[in-house]
């Protein structure tokens, strides 16, 4: 575009270039644009040249209203770009606009934006001040996703632009619901975690906390997703029976909770409305079963540990599943050993079709889909059976399927694969009792026999080797009844492997150290935290699960 570079100056000495480029009888110079359809006052407003702007508007004052390819205005690039002074000229030129002709504070781009919207989404506070200043109603505005400037501000955690537009005068207007905006006002500050705008909001409209979403959910519901234990509190107190109040699904802030796995909100929940557990949801399940299905064990954790009735904990839902029968039919291992080590919890209850937790995993042994953490969690509610419901009737126990009945390729990779790892730890540890660190003296005894460290070395050596052959032997019987051994003997052989590795590594550090001349003891103290660090670094990546076979 011709002139275009006179913009970027934006000095004293560019306007004076301006009124010699432009003859004041033939503006049309000034309506030429860039590629993008941009005008030199939509360039201006871009780069905050206000005295240039100024003196274009004076000779072409349509420029005012003019869109570029996305259908903004000048007034909404100075608005993206936070040009202060560039779009309080443009905003006074628009107050003086025609009355009868659409004024650029109200125009909108392809996006269904206002010069506001793009303000606050772009964070721009003191360009949205000096927007609301002029025309305080667009605050309410809604584009094409539904979703006004409030909303965004909210969101963004604009406190002085919400200020500002609760300083005026409100509009009570119904809320809109939409898939593309997540509630009120009030909800896009609770799920941006901005305390001080919801104190702003409810301290002029506490009547903000009972709208809820196209869903059905208050503002609690959200503060509750998100764990904003704060806002959950200071939510309460403004009014606690929004703890009670379920959303579209029949589901209270707590079930929200338990089911994101929001153990700080769970918590402050609790604590100002202990009896809100007893709730359930449309499929009548309380929060320990939310917590079950949707496999937080955290939540359910907590939830363990601060509702005290026991008959919460074994409430059966609308299909007759306690949380512990919902935990064996989801194959939820985790959170059906957490249920099974509570005392509270009752293994000999039956859902409607006469079936106990443990009777629903047996459904999966015979079909042959059980893998190793739902056999130990079939011995584990074995057990639990037989030490407390003696005097109950019972689905009758099922036997281990036959041999047959467990051909898999990959228990025979699992096996070939701990037998390989055991026998080489057999046979390094083996070779290492006979070339001790620092050899045998003339007498046949080993050099460093005096010494911790070398004891050290021979235990560990020891218990690595022996651990290693308990697995190899087991192992090689593994085949005579390969369903009885997952259940019973896999997952000790896995932990004997794990023993006898860290075994291994002791026995590694201390013959470094044994060995390491006594007056450079460094190397040895960098063998030793390397060694240390090992089962740790391996903890880190796998977590619990390294005490548990990988089937």
């Amino acid at each position: 575009m011709h002139g275009s570079g006179a913009v970027q100056g934006g000095d004293a000495g560019e306007v004076a270039s301006l009124r010699k480029l432009v003859d004041p009888e033939d503006p049309s110079a000034l309506s030429s644009t860039t590629p993008q359809l941009n005008t030199a006052l939509h360039l201006a407003a871009l780069h905050g040249h206000a005295a240039f702007a100024g003196e274009v508007l004076v000779r072409n004052e349509e420029l005012l209203v003019a869109r570029n390819d996305d259908g903004d205005t000048p007034l909404h690039l100075a608005a993206k770009a936070g040009k202060l002074e560039a779009a309080e000229l443009l905003v006074g030129r628009a107050l003086a606009w025609p009355q009868d002709r659409k004024s650029p504070l109200i125009m909108t781009n392809k996006a269904g934006n206002t010069a506001l919207h793009e303000a606050v989404r772009n964070r721009r506070g003191a360009v949205a001040e000096a927007l609301l200043d002029a025309d305080p109603s667009r605050a309410y505005d809604l584009n094409e996703q539904m979703e006004s400037p409030l909303h965004m501000a909210a969101r963004e955690g604009l406190v002085h632009v919400v200020r500002k537009i609760f300083d005026f005068t409100w509009v009570e207007a119904e809320y809109v619901p939409s898939v593309a905006v997540s509630g009120t006002a009030l909800h896009q500050a609770v799920l941006g975690g901005h305390t001080k705008i919801v104190e702003i909001m409810l301290e002029k409209h506490v009547w903000l906390l009972h709208l809820t979403d196209s869903d059905g959910n208050n503002a609690l519901h959200y503060a509750a997703q998100k764990n904003k234990s704060q806002l959950v509190e200071l939510l309460l107190n403004k009014q606690a029976q929004l703890a009670y109040k379920p959303n579209g699904e029949r589901q209270s802030p707590l079930h929200v909770a338990a089911h994101y796995g929001s153990t700080a909100a769970i918590k402050a929940l609790l604590r100002c409305c202990p009896d809100v557990a007893e709730m359930v949801d449309s499929c009548g399940r309380d929060a320990f079963h939310i917590s079950v299905a949707s496999g937080k064990t955290n939540a359910l954790r907590c939830l363990l540990r601060h509702v005290r009735p026991a008959e919460l904990l074994n409430r059966v839902d609308n299909d007759g599943n306690t949380p512990l029968h919902l935990a064996a039919k989801m194959s939820r291992v985790q959170s059906a050993l957490l249920l099974l080590n509570d005392r509270r919890v009752d293994p000999c209850a039956r859902d409607h079709d006469d079936h106990t937790a443990r009777s629903l995993v047996e459904v999966k042994l015979h079909a042959g889909e059980m893998d190793a953490y739902e056999m130990y969690l079939w011995k584990q509610l074995k057990q639990q059976e037989l030490k407390r419901c003696g005097k109950q009737q019972l689905p009758p126990l099922a036997p281990y399927p036959s041999r047959r009945a467990s051909n898999d390729k990959y228990f025979e990779c699992i096996v070939e694969t701990y037998i390989l790892v055991a026998t080489l730890i057999a046979t390094v540890t083996f070779a290492a009792t006979f070339s001790v660190p620092g050899g045998y003296g003339d007498d046949g005894t080993a050099v460093h026999c005096d010494k911790i460290a070398f004891n050290i070395f021979i235990i560990s050596n020891t218990v690595a080797m022996c651990s290693s052959i308990v697995v190899v032997f087991c192992f090689i019987w593994a085949w005579q009844d390969p369903v009885r051994f997952k259940v019973d003997q896999l997952l000790c052989g896995h932990r004997l492997t794990v023993i006898a590795c860290l075994a291994m590594l002791v026995s590694l550090t201390t013959a470094v150290y044994i060995t390491v001349d006594p007056e450079s003891r460094w190397p040895a103290y960098v063998v030793i935290v390397i060694g240390m660090s090992t089962p740790a670094v391996v903890f880190l990546m796998l977590g619990k699960e390294v005490i548990f076979v990988p089937m």
